[in-house]
């Protein structure tokens, strides 16, 4: 028996959300504690430079991809069923959406943006440990945020996955 439309696009929004989820959860134990053991200025930089690098195809293809997937598949699981995984899919698209995408855009790119805009080296040690204070606890607040949404999201996706029959 071949897999149907709807498996394959459970899997593949399965897998989009659970690199994301394994992304946010490598920040949290172990990117952002290591960087927590910089300097000031080895922090701020190396923030600045992953922000940057992270704006890349791959990262956007997960990131965005889910975005688009998850809708979609929630759309096709109802039109094939209205079931316990239906609804499962239904709460990892919200989940995603809010915990996520919009943890990301009204907290974290914003950090980023101004983390970006400042010019390190023209920077007193004192401004370095200021700029540091107001950008880290918050962004890795945030970060543990969409974490927990993102794995939950994939959890969801599971139980989605699980509950087609």
């Amino acid at each position: 028996m071949g897999l149907t439309f709807l498996q394959i696009l459970l899997g593949i929004t399965a897998v989009s959300t659970a690199l994301m989820g394994g992304l946010f959860y490598a920040y949290s134990c172990s990117v952002n504690p290591g960087l927590g053991r910089l300097s000031d200025i080895g922090y701020l930089s190396a923030m600045q430079s992953i922000n940057r690098a992270i704006l890349n195809p791959v990262f956007f293809a997960s990131f965005l991809g889910s975005l688009a997937l998850l809708p979609v598949c929630t759309w096709a699981y109802f039109s094939y069923s209205v079931s316990p995984g239906s609804w499962c899919v239904l709460g990892a698209t919200f989940v995603y959406f809010i915990g996520v995408l919009g943890v990301t855009m009204a907290g974290n790119v914003p950090l980023n943006n101004a983390l970006d805009k400042a010019d390190l080296t023209a920077t007193s040690a004192g401004q370095l440990a200021e700029q540091r204070a107001a950008f880290e606890e918050r962004w890795n607040r945030l970060n543990m945020v969409r974490t927990v949404a993102a794995v939950g999201t994939v959890a969801l996706m599971v139980a989605g996955c699980i509950g087609l029959r």
